[in-house]
């Protein structure tokens, strides 16, 4: 009887998780600096989406004002958070479940500062400038730093463990700010493109920042999806893990793989932002229970709602627009200390 109840409980959240996720996309498309009325909106959803699939961006050739907004403005916007989020959340389970860390998020591995760090040498050097421009160098910045990391935690015949694995990605992150801090302190302009990255927002993006990061954010969720039995297996010690057949280089190559593909998809749609990566996998626990075959997904569903509602919430700030990023840490981040004082956090 318990198993029932527990498991009507979690169809439960699953149903109100996605129902919020809908909400949210529609809303998305409502909420900003001009707000469209719900009705207004409806009628010009699909339209929308032929116009911004299917014309040159940002001509207004052909649609009322409405629908040039919607398709333009609130589509690339809504998409990308949604990519953003579930990105993190799903890279932040995998990397708690691999290093048994539970204060581990993707930024761990040095994805936040190989990313920026490769934004900020494009402007320094000259060769990418528009925000759009960054989401390749961006991505090759965060997998390369996540190689260099793996690397690093390797030594000679000795395979990567949770420790080594945190303090390498602790040492290369230190060492890639620093030569951040290094360009920005000489070039004006890597310094605005810094100031305007490390916000984290999706605010402004275009739809070709979507289409770039979608082949790395489709591949690192599904290489994410298989990981779930290995990481139950993992949770136990890696000893009782080998015991029982796993194969733990492997599998640990393969997630840090997903975790980097993922991490470097957020990133290079939204900037560094915090947050998501720690409390999505925390809150999946909280209402599925450890089975990280479930966890993984929910974190997926639970961080695209973080971020699509921190997002839309920014739009409405007053007086101003804040980004995504300064809302998730001046409101998620006080929460989540709440329910660390309660206990409500579960470890990995």
């Amino acid at each position: 009887m318990s198993k029932f109840v527990r498991a009507s409980h979690g169809v439960r959240w699953w149903l109100f998780g996605f129902l919020s996720v809908i909400g949210l996309l529609i809303l998305g498309l409502c909420v900003g600096s001009r707000e469209i009325p719900l009705s207004e909106v409806f009628p010009r959803i699909i339209p929308a989406l032929f116009y911004a699939f299917g014309r040159e961006p940002n001509s207004l050739e052909g649609v009322d004002e409405f629908t040039a907004i919607i398709a333009n403005l609130r589509i690339p916007r809504t998409l990308l958070a949604l990519l953003a989020g579930a990105a993190l959340g799903t890279a932040g389970a995998l990397i708690q479940g691999h290093t048994r860390n539970a204060l581990a998020d993707p930024g761990l591995l040095g994805i936040n500062a190989g990313a920026t760090l490769a934004v900020v040498s494009g402007v320094y050097f000259g060769f990418s400038g528009a925000r759009d421009a960054a989401v390749l160098p961006a991505l090759l910045g965060a997998g390369a730093a996540t190689l260099v990391v793996f690397a690093l935690s390797s030594s000679g015949a000795t395979a990567a463990s949770p420790l080594t694995l945190v303090l390498a990605g602790t040492a290369v992150t230190a060492l890639l700010m620093a030569f951040v801090n290094a360009l920005v302190i000489t070039d004006s302009a890597a310094l605005d493109t810094l100031r305007t990255w490390a916000t984290g927002s999706v605010s402004g993006r275009s739809l070709a920042v979507a289409a770039a990061v979608t082949p790395s954010f489709i591949l690192g969720t599904a290489l994410a999806l298989t990981q779930g039995q290995a990481l139950n297996l993992l949770s136990m010690g890696e000893s009782s893990a080998r015991a029982l057949g796993l194969n733990v280089v492997l599998r640990r190559v393969f997630g840090f793989a997903a975790i980097a593909l993922l991490g470097g998809a957020a990133v290079s749609a939204a900037g560094p932002v915090a947050f998501i990566g720690l409390a999505a996998p925390h809150a999946a626990r909280a209402l599925w229970g450890p089975d990280y075959r479930v966890i993984l997904p929910a974190s997926l569903l639970i961080g695209a709602l973080l971020a699509l509602g921190a997002d839309i919430f920014g739009r409405v700030a007053a007086p101003g627009e804040l980004p995504m990023g300064i809302v998730l840490g001046l409101v998620g981040a006080p929460v989540f200390i709440f329910l660390v004082k309660r206990g409500k956090v579960l470890t990995p």
